[in-house]
């Protein structure tokens, strides 16, 4: 068994005030890497090793795509979007999903990431209101389920088994991280994500590295072998990036929105986020960052750490830190609705 990482070398992130004082704090790490492999700015210990999450599934995609998956079952950019996704569960998420399961001569019954309630409060209160119960499409990792059955299919590989970390589809997820976050593959860890399926862990400077790797990937040594499949993941993910998140409140797609096409956002559970930013006169190779809230914390320590990140990396311009300003602070108000404080990054890289 994997054990547990010391994060002790975590450094304070975020801190949440009550008043004139800080009353809480949340600690995290974070990298930036070039895709060079060059350490452009961190805080923490970023040698600390973590889980990817949901963080991993652009590299989950590629596989589809460098396997000939993606061409022969016809996949369009929004399919693959989709299956590279976190997504809320609404009506354009489970059209897709369905898609990609017809055209791969696939059903529902198929998929096993489990059944959660919809991440969009609208369509969570729909089937509320209408007595339903979320259905497997809701699940956010479903699209990447129905892309890994496609796969296993497409190879002749069995599907009933598809999430088990021995399967040859897995195998070759794993090899595409290795070679992104330019690490072996037996020195990968492996667990069992919230969806089933197998979840991969490296450090965190690794993880950044991949993400460099992944947005820079013709200013690498993947350009012959992954260029064309790393390509068209992170521009379908950026150009449709309401079905990597959601139609509203989902950072994930108001940065991509927000960015002009130039950074690929992702994020993980337990405070994982991981970020590409394409290269540009100033990251001439492209830039990978990935931040991890030491104590998991996703609801309000994880975005404020991302939006003030690229702040102070100087890749965000006025305009769009106002345009993304729901993120990066938030208020603290009592239950008589009185502000008594806020949530405010502390970090300085």
């Amino acid at each position: 068994m994997t054990q547990p990482e010391n994060h002790c070398d975590a450094e304070p992130l975020v801190e949440i005030t009550r008043g004139s004082m800080s009353e809480s704090r949340h600690r995290g790490f974070i990298a930036a890497v070039s895709s060079k492999g060059e350490l452009i700015a961190a805080s923490g210990n970023v040698d600390i090793r973590t889980w990817y999450r949901s963080a991993a599934k652009p590299f989950q995609t590629i596989p589809i795509l460098t396997n000939g998956a993606a061409e022969h079952f016809n996949f369009t950019d929004k399919e693959l979007a989709v299956i590279s996704a976190s997504h809320s569960g609404e009506d354009i998420h489970l059209e897709a999903v369905a898609s990609i399961l017809k055209k791969a001569d696939l059903s529902e019954s198929d998929l096993l990431c489990g059944t959660h309630a919809p991440f969009d409060e609208t369509a969570a209160a729909k089937l509320i209101a209408e007595n339903r119960q979320p259905q497997i499409l809701h699940n956010n990792c479903s699209g990447k389920h129905a892309g890994m059955l496609a796969l296993a299919k497409f190879l002749g590989e069995p599907i009933a088994n598809y999430i088990h970390p021995e399967h040859a589809i897995q195998q070759r997820i794993r090899a595409v991280i290795a070679r992104f976050a330019d690490v072996p593959a037996e020195d990968i860890a492996i667990a069992i994500d919230g969806c089933s399926a197998p979840v991969f862990g490296v450090s965190i400077l690794a993880m950044a590295r991949s993400y460099a790797r992944l947005v820079g990937v013709r200013h690498s040594d993947l350009a012959q072998e992954f260029g064309e499949a790393a390509e068209r993941v992170v521009d379908a993910m950026i150009e449709f990036p309401e079905l990597v998140g959601g139609t509203s409140g989902r950072l994930d797609t108001d940065l991509m929105r927000v960015a002009r096409g130039q950074i690929l956002s992702k994020v993980g559970a337990e405070g994982v986020q991981l970020l590409g930013v394409k290269p540009s006169p100033r990251f001439p190779t492209g830039l990978g960052i990935a931040i991890k809230i030491e104590d998991g914390d996703s609801r309000r320590a994880r975005d404020p750490v991302v939006i003030e990140t690229l702040r102070q990396l100087g890749l965000l311009d006025e305009d769009q830190l106002v345009r993304l300003s729901s993120y990066s602070r938030a208020i603290v108000f009592n239950h008589r609705k009185i502000e008594v404080g806020e949530v405010r990054t502390c970090f300085k890289l």
